[in-house]
């Protein structure tokens, strides 16, 4: 009997592995400094006429198979003279034999066509032009092609039809903003995180206490930094220092209502006679 139900528990558990007809594929592209990420399934042609008989025209088609394809941007991107958000969309089109109406929609969550499509869920929408001859593409591809710092191609790939649709990412904005950033020089925080690290590492103090002055100066208002300045004057000996930079913290912490950083601060000011 033992024998027979552990028989009964490993056929429960098997499953069935076969190839799928249209395998799931993901792609990952950085486009200047903007993730791009899509995630799709790839039917293949397997001797069918594709465009204008498989996949009808002038009607809206999944871009793939079984789940909707989804497209990710982690910054905002622009297409034609249209702004798209960052964020993940899922990706439709209206093939034609002329002209396809590309789509980035917000429900990413359909079984292949949305049950009811919405207009209002269109966040973005392009329109391209096929060129015919390219294949033929046995499985259908999506890529990211002309890769530049600026921007990149959507493209579309199968049978003999290549449907590409330009998008720009903003590289050019986001390298002036790193490089003012760090031409201005380490921030309130850099300072902050290094006197933190030398002091819990017990490195050199008196450069903690160059960089914690620094931060404390930035950012009048952080309670934690004033907090770390008086913990790091305490372990140099200046007990007047310590005391002042608490008291400091301990009013700001008390101004922002946080309760733990006015409990430690009271704890070390009774500690060291300040009050």
């Amino acid at each position: 009997m033992l024998f027979v139900a552990a028989l009964c528990s490993v056929g429960m558990q098997a499953q069935i592995r076969t190839p799928q007809p249209s395998p799931y594929s993901e792609l990952i592209q950085v486009v200047g400094l903007t993730d791009v990420k899509i995630t799709y399934s790839r039917p293949s042609m397997r001797g069918r006429t594709i465009f204008g008989d498989l996949v009808p025209f002038d009607k809206v088609w999944r871009t793939g198979a079984n789940m909707n394809t989804t497209v990710s941007f982690s910054d905002a991107v622009t297409l034609g003279e249209a702004t798209l958000p960052a964020g993940t969309y899922a990706l439709y089109t209206r093939p034609g034999n002329t002209a396809w109406e590309v789509y980035f929609y917000t429900d990413t969550n359909n079984g292949g066509l949305p049950a009811q499509w919405d207009e209002s869920k269109i966040a973005a929408t392009v329109t391209a032009t096929p060129v015919k001859g390219v294949g033929p593409v046995e499985t259908f591809t999506i890529t990211v092609d002309n890769l530049a710092n600026d921007g990149a191609t959507l493209g579309l790939w199968w049978a003999d039809t290549y449907v590409g649709v330009p998008f720009g990412v903003p590289s050019q904005q986001q390298a002036m903003a790193s490089i003012e950033r760090v031409m201005a020089g380490p921030s309130a925080n850099d300072y902050f995180a290094a006197a933190s690290y030398y002091h819990d590492s017990g490195m050199d103090l008196n450069k903690a206490k160059m960089w914690i002055d620094k931060a404390v100066e930035m950012n009048a208002d952080a309670y934690w930094m004033s907090r770390r300045q008086s913990l790091i004057y305490a372990a140099l000996g200046d007990k007047k220092g310590a005391i002042a930079a608490a008291k400091k913290s301990l009013a700001v912490a008390r101004k922002a209502g946080n309760a733990d950083y006015v409990k430690m601060n009271e704890d070390s000011l009774k500690e060291w006679g300040g009050m």
